[in-house]
């Protein structure tokens, strides 16, 4: 039974179905999967708790429903296609059944170290196939995975592994990253400092640098495997068992852990991908993102490998060696459908149209945008450019917490709109609300972006913490899940994502909460107090600002800004490091003591046209200080 729409009357058909009968719309895209035991109930729900549960009690394993199921009609076709870094390095074809057998293999690997149901596995590997294997192989076996970006600091490491009590790392010697040669296995030992849970770390050889092992900790994947079968019966799981912990920032300091259950993670992210992207079975697919973030675990692992798909996975970056990889890779393999971030598209767009001059990209059929809101300017050059003015751009919007692709066009079906994402997926109810959360409804509107009912791959908890869950995303609005952007809706009723309304800054699609970057900085001996806001940035979408109070004695504020900057990129990584530090004698702040973000978001965006009427601030003679030394003109 296809699931695939085919025209637009057929989308607005089954939207229509999709919101008046809910559970039957599911219960029919959900019979394409194989069960173990049916459910009893499609959807039970509140928005209050929350609570939500999908095809509840029913029994699966999701990578029963990528490998038995499909074995039998794909088992030779291409699974994972993978480009190294570096293009002198020969590339790797999986097939589904060798991809079937490394995932055996490796679950059985998983098991003999006392991995058991329910444990948490923590993932901090290079973009390879293992990575993908990992994570199936912890599907199989019922083990919860958590992929951590191999960017990230071993104090980021180490929160993460400490929030989820993880028994395993997987990790590698080290990562190639352009010219780079990242050393991970040294910042897995440094974050297993701080941590007391993991017993074992199972190391991939891919670097071949020489690392520290520790005796009775630490294993290398290649021995480990060796002895293993290559069969294995997968452990049966319920609908609403963990599948993977995704870590993301808030608002507050601390990252929480998005849970992510089996059953309707499985029967939406097939669902979107297929439909989106129009998957055709003889077609080569690729999402250029990291497996660390939730659009690599959706969109190059679970969401193609359910539909049978050929997935690329690409090790590298868009600029090495030269600008013109990406498009080198798609004449390689002769890509149908290229998924890519807005930064990415962006930072090629500043190269200019030579990198593009030896490449046809005349096998592309779908283009298509992650991450964060695209700008009309990169949306033309990118559609004219790569899609040639003949591919179908997919702008789509989601988040961690949503687990799939929540509005978007659907491509060739849905009339493009530069910049807009256009329309919801069948069972996405998207409303948008005013700042007391009365629904503004017709079009020509614009308000902060909600969903009112639940859809089948939605975040269950932040784990180990319910009551963040529930102040997080279903208190602000009570009744709805907040997104935490605001979206216009037009005269056509397409939406257009505006971006962050919250204490939460993009930067190249990803997300960082302004605590989380402020708490960081404030663990700089000098800094007596810091304030974290977004700027419009010409690549990321938005860049960092930061404002520091400090201690300037000894130190000259070139030296304090180059300390700050270091002093994040080891708490968190390179990815948080604020683009620009402002030494400020104070900080705009209300006579309650609240700073004042929307004046230091005027003055990081050189736009002090309007402030308001400042004289109520506790110290209003700060703003001139600040204005001062930002360098603007007051005019």
């Amino acid at each position: 039974m296809s699931q695939k729409i085919q025209s637009l009357s057929e989308y607005f058909q089954e939207y229509q179905e999709s919101i008046q009968q809910p559970e039957e719309f599911w219960s029919r895209i959900a019979k394409n999967f194989h069960w173990k035991k049916p459910w009893d109930s499609v959807l039970s729900w509140n928005f209050d708790g929350p609570e939500v549960k999908w095809f509840e009690n029913a029994q699966l394993n999701i990578t029963e429903n990528i490998f038995e199921r499909q074995l039998s009609t794909h088992g030779e076709k291409t699974a994972i296609l993978w480009e190294p870094n570096d293009p002198k390095e020969p590339e790797r074809s999986i097939s589904y059944n060798e991809l079937f057998e490394l995932t055996c293999q490796f679950s059985n690997a998983l098991e003999s170290q006392g991995i058991q149901k329910g444990d948490r596995v923590i993932i901090y590997m290079p973009m390879i196939p293992e990575a993908a294997i990992a994570m199936l192989a912890c599907a199989r076996v019922g083990a919860v995975h958590s992929v951590v970006f191999a960017g990230f600091s071993s104090t980021a490491l180490a929160d993460r592994i400490n929030d989820c009590e993880a028994k395993m790392v997987l990790t590698s010697d080290g990562n190639f990253r352009g010219a780079k040669n990242i050393p991970v296995k040294e910042v897995v030992d440094e974050a297993l400092e701080k941590t007391t849970t993991v017993d074992k770390v199972i190391v991939y050889q891919r670097t071949q640098e020489s690392v520290t092992m520790k005796e009775g900790r630490d294993l290398w994947w290649h021995e480990l495997i060796q002895s293993e079968s290559k069969e294995h019966t997968a452990a049966t799981l319920d609908a609403e068992d963990l599948l993977f912990i995704l870590y993301t920032s808030g608002s507050t300091g601390k990252p929480k852990g998005v849970v992510h259950t089996t059953a309707g993670y499985m029967v939406y992210t097939h669902y979107s991908f297929l439909n989106v992207f129009q998957y055709e079975q003889e077609d080569v697919y690729w999402c250029t993102a990291d497996v660390g973030w939730i659009t690599g675990h959706s969109y190059i692992v679970y969401g193609p490998l359910l539909a049978g798909a050929t997935t690329l996975m690409f090790e590298g970056v868009p600029t090495y060696p030269t600008a013109g990889r990406f498009w080198e890779i798609v004449d390689k393999y002769q890509v149908n459908q290229f998924y890519t971030a807005p930064t990415a598209i962006r930072a090629l767009q500043a190269y200019g149209l030579e990198p593009l001059e030896p490449y046809s990209l005349s096998s592309l059929k779908v283009i298509g945008s992650v991450g964060e809101p695209i700008n009309e300017e990169a949306w033309h050059w990118y559609h004219d450019h790569i899609g040639k003015g003949k591919c179908p751009l997919v702008d789509t919007w989601w988040q961690t917490e949503t687990g799939g692709i929540m509005i978007s066009p659907l491509a060739g079906i849905t009339p493009n709109k530069p910049a807009h994402a256009s329309l919801p997926l069948p069972g996405i109810q998207p409303i948008l609300v005013d700042a007391e959360g009365n629904e503004l409804k017709g079009n020509n509107v614009e308000g902060n972006l909600c969903i009112k009912f639940p859809w089948p791959s939605m975040l269950r908890t932040t784990y180990g913490d319910h009551k963040r869950c529930k102040d997080t995303y279903f208190s602000t609005y009570p009744g709805l899940y907040f997104t935490g952007d605001g979206a216009k809706r037009d005269h056509d009723g397409y939406l257009r994502i505006l971006g962050r309304v919250d204490d939460v800054i993009n930067v190249s699609g990803h997300r960082m909460g302004t605590a989380e970057v402020e708490n960081a900085i404030n663990e700089h001996p000098k800094v007596i107090e810091s304030a974290v806001v977004g700027f419009p940035h010409v690549i990321k979408g938005q860049g960092i600002y930061a404002y520091a109070i400090c201690d300037r004695e000894g130190h000259t504020d070139e030296e304090l800004i180059q300390e700050i900057k270091d002093t994040v990129r080891k708490i968190i990584g390179p990815i948080a490091k604020p683009d620009e530090v402002q030494i400020v004698p104070g900080l705009p702040k209300t006579r309650s003591g609240k700073i004042m973000r929307r004046i230091l978001r005027k003055v990081a965006s050189k736009d002090i046209s309007n402030l308001g009427d400042t004289s109520t601030l506790l110290n209003p003679e700060i703003v001139d200080q600040i204005i001062n030394g930002a360098g603007i003109k007051n005019s």
